[in-house]
């Protein structure tokens, strides 16, 4: 599998990494599928010309919803879509909707934040990031809540 991290170790990223797996593709060197980050809808369509793209890992989250139309994509074709910054990072997932949602269903913002995801689409590959035991058992936790359909309501409108 290629993956646009190994191109940034090695220095490349955007047009020069894609050109890199268009030259690598055309020279026929063996078979290989792609994990992708950072694309638009016509970016992906246009690599799944290259080779097949497994995944794509885009920024997506409750609070940050611009790339529905790769999420929409992806899941089309049963491609799997790592958000990264699943939880918004430091303050944009600070709402009252998430807070009042929590505190309702006895769990924590990031809980419901995390189950959110996972009920948005089948294709979500969540991994968020664990720094301590309560990290995880908070992610555990998150990945077991269903949340109900007036919570799911609330949440979509933030």
């Amino acid at each position: 599998m290629w993956s646009p991290h190994w191109c940034m170790a090695a220095g490349m990223s955007g047009s020069p990494a894609r050109g890199a797996r268009t030259g690598r593709s055309a020279a026929g060197r063996g078979r290989h599928h792609e994990a992708l980050e950072e694309l638009s809808a016509a970016e992906h369509l246009g690599s799944q010309q290259i080779a097949p793209v497994v995944s794509v890992e885009n920024f997506y989250n409750i609070a940050s919803r611009a790339d529905a139309a790769v999420l929409a994509a992806t899941a089309g074709q049963h491609i799997a879509y790592v958000p990264y910054f699943p939880l918004g990072g430091f303050s944009p997932l600070q709402s009252d909707a998430l807070e009042s949602a929590a505190s309702r269903l006895g769990a924590t913002p990031a809980a419901v934040a995390q189950s959110w995801l996972l009920q948005h689409s089948p294709n979500i590959m969540l991994i968020p990031g664990t720094s301590s035991v309560a990290h995880l058992r908070e992610n555990i936790a998150g990945a077991a809540l269903t949340l109900p359909a007036d919570a799911v309501a609330e949440l979509d409108a933030i």
